[in-house]
């Protein structure tokens, strides 16, 4: 995958704007006032949950041998690419719902109609023409970021070397 998001747990607030941004793009106007207007509910693909006084954004993690994957009888989920996304196509899902099962992190869930389920796409269409995925964009504090999977754990062991070098100065 050419992306990942990544989650920095100190900087969310909870505020839940990452959801908001995932239902606002996977509605049919992909516009706030129009879909309260329209009643619509699209649904998230991304949830913030609390955990001890954290808020922790949790979305699918494209995993490399990914279960839901491989729990899908009919393929609806399905990997564009050796290394790209995991992703649902809905007109091949019958609703049975063993991805939901299957899935390690909780983050497949049904659809509101119940006729399916919904499940994070990376917001492949954005990143096509260049933008980011919409929970990203959405995040006030910065903490989801969308990068290169190796430029991200480089960050996480700059900042990682920075502790360890502050404790031993201390």
């Amino acid at each position: 995958m050419k992306g990942m998001i990544v989650v920095r747990v100190d900087r969310c607030l909870g505020c839940k704007s990452c959801e908001i941004g995932c239902a606002i793009e996977h509605s049919s106007t992909k516009d706030l006032t129009s879909l309260i207007g329209l009643a619509e509910k699209p649904g998230y693909r991304i949830y913030v949950e609390a955990y001890e006084r954290k808020s922790i954004p949790l979305h699918c993690n494209h995993c490399d041998d990914a279960p839901c994957m491989l729990a899908c009888p009919t393929g609806a989920i399905h990997r564009e690419g050796e290394k790209g996304p995991v992703l649902l196509d809905n007109t091949r899902c019958i609703g049975c719902k063993m991805c939901v099962q299957a899935c390690p992190f909780g983050v497949i869930t049904s659809r509101i109609d119940g006729k399916g389920v919904l499940k994070c796409d990376l917001c492949v269409d954005r990143l096509a023409v260049g933008q980011e995925p919409a929970c990203v964009a959405a995040c006030p504090t910065y903490a989801l970021i969308f990068c290169d999977e190796e430029l991200g754990n480089r960050a996480k062991r700059l900042k990682t070397a920075g502790r360890l070098v502050s404790a031993q100065v201390e």
